[in-house]
């Protein structure tokens, strides 16, 4: 169920919703001298409350490192990210514990997101145990699972003692899903959820996300190079480029009227069924 402020920040434009992540200047180099990589380069957002926003870019572009930053698994060269307001604190392994109960992640690979060797039952206790639920009567933690399944379409009673390895692809992210169901963060992180799964799971997926958001009133960020799907679900777009943001607003503003060459280009290389396809370029 969502709180009264849930309901009222989610009736806002999401230009008047409260910050729950922003950034100014972040910055990321690898390397040293004159081998240094500047992977995010001195980049500014604003993240608002329930709002969807996709960070758009090809491989390389530096968004899944910034992803990486954005969850704390990333130190940062320069600048700062606030956390609702505040100067995120993740100095100590409590501080980044604390910080994970408010945002988590979704990755692309399901099969590298589980501990091949942990239950499934394990997996979603873990969620529980983590939002306070640890002394909870057995009852009602299974309802707790089955209600989380069922939200991804998911029968608990036919997935208990089984480990991940014994579900298909499809069916481990659907269970990333139900973690994060159980789990409600104020932020989720998607890195390419949807990659590795085939046509009907993606849109099925997909689905399942916008409703948590609808349910929760969750920030989603989508990490992502497919800019099709980004104008499709997102309230803003964040373009990136070796390392910078070159573009960024409204997802119509961004798609229809984009003014970056780079920009133009991602959308130039969408195929579209109604036009001859240009292979002249390949």
């Amino acid at each position: 169920m969502k709180t009264t402020n849930e309901i009222d920040y989610m009736k806002l434009p999401v230009e008047q919703r409260p910050l729950c992540l922003s950034g100014k200047g972040v910055t990321r180099y690898f390397g040293i001298g004159s081998k240094v990589t500047k992977a995010v380069d001195h980049v500014d957002f604003e993240f608002h409350k329930g709002e969807l926003v996709s960070i758009v870019g090809e491989s390389g572009s530096g968004k899944t490192t910034l992803s990486k930053m954005l969850l704390g698994l990333l130190g940062i060269t320069e600048g700062e990210i606030f956390f609702e307001g505040k100067p995120r604190d993740i100095s100590t392994r409590k501080k980044k514990q604390e910080y994970w109960k408010g945002i988590q992640a979704i990755f692309q690979d399901p099969f590298s997101s589980y501990n091949q060797f942990h239950r499934i039952d394990a997996v979603l206790d873990d969620c529980i145990n983590m939002r306070g639920g640890k002394n909870l009567p057995k009852e009602q933690k299974d309802a707790m699972k089955t209600e989380a399944c069922s939200f991804v379409n998911l029968k608990y009673a036919e997935l208990t003692n089984k480990y991940p390895f014994e579900l298909s692809g499809g069916q481990m992210q659907r269970l990333m899903i139900a973690r994060i169901f159980l789990l409600r963060p104020r932020i989720l992180l998607a890195d390419e959820p949807t990659s590795m799964i085939d046509a009907c799971s993606r849109a099925t997926i997909l689905d399942m996300l916008l409703n948590l958001r609808n349910e929760t009133g969750m920030t989603i960020i989508f990490i992502t190079h497919d800019i099709g799907l980004a104008y499709y679900i997102s309230d803003s777009v964040y373009i990136m480029e070796h390392g910078k943001f070159v573009e960024k607003g409204p997802a119509e503003d961004v798609i229809l009227h984009p003014k970056a060459e780079y920009t133009k280009r991602l959308i130039s290389d969408v195929p579209k069924i109604h036009e001859p396809w240009d292979l002249s370029t390949v």
